[in-house]
């Protein structure tokens, strides 16, 4: 499943010719730091993390089985490594409780999303996606974001596919819970009228 160069790289690396992997991190340091970052919102955590992630990579490398594209199984390491770094810095103690959501109010926020503009709206759900749950905040990420499917999704995050459904369910209704309630009533009193 893995693509023809990746594998042709990997087979170098595993057969010894350890400059072989530098194309490997080449390819793939913008997407591993990427997820580190929206995860950590730490720019040398990181960092930091995507070295662990590529360390980890290479050491494990010849456990690489090629049942899935390379990028799924890199993006997973990545994963939980920033869970792991998360954890370990205890600092991202969010809880938020879902309260019980009508149609008619999840649809008044996406109104409201929608009459916001586009710049201005990225930065109220980037604010909102950080007060999010960890896991909730990867699983919106990867699927809206990263646009992976449910099945990279499911491979990196060790979950059944129900499980994950009912995770991604959660998580929406609980970010548009946080939407409605972070957006200033000004905004709100504006948009909703529109």
């Amino acid at each position: 499943m893995t693509n023809n160069n990746d594998q042709l790289y990997i087979t170098k690396v595993i057969n010894g010719d350890t400059n072989a992997f530098a194309y490997l991190v080449d390819n793939y340091k913008n997407m591993v730091f990427s997820l580190a970052f929206k995860m950590t919102k730490n720019r040398e955590e990181a960092e930091e993390i995507s070295q662990d992630t590529f360390i980890k990579a290479y050491k494990n490398l010849p456990n690489f089985k090629g049942d899935s594209k390379f990028a799924t199984w890199l993006y997973r390491i990545a994963y939980h490594t920033s869970l792991d770094n998360l954890k370990k810095n205890k600092n991202n103690n969010n809880t938020f409780e879902i309260n019980e959501i009508t149609f008619h109010q999840i649809q008044s926020a996406e109104t409201i999303l929608q009459g916001i503009a586009r710049k201005e709206r990225s930065k109220v759900m980037d604010k909102c996606l950080q007060k999010l749950p960890t896991e909730e905040r990867s699983v919106i990420w990867m699927f809206y974001y990263d646009e992976l499917s449910l099945k990279e999704i499911i491979e990196i995050m060790g979950l059944s596919e129900a499980n994950l459904k009912v995770k991604l369910h959660r998580a929406r209704k609980r970010l548009l819970t946080i939407v409605k309630d972070n957006l200033e009533p000004e905004m709100i009193e504006n948009y909703g009228r529109k």
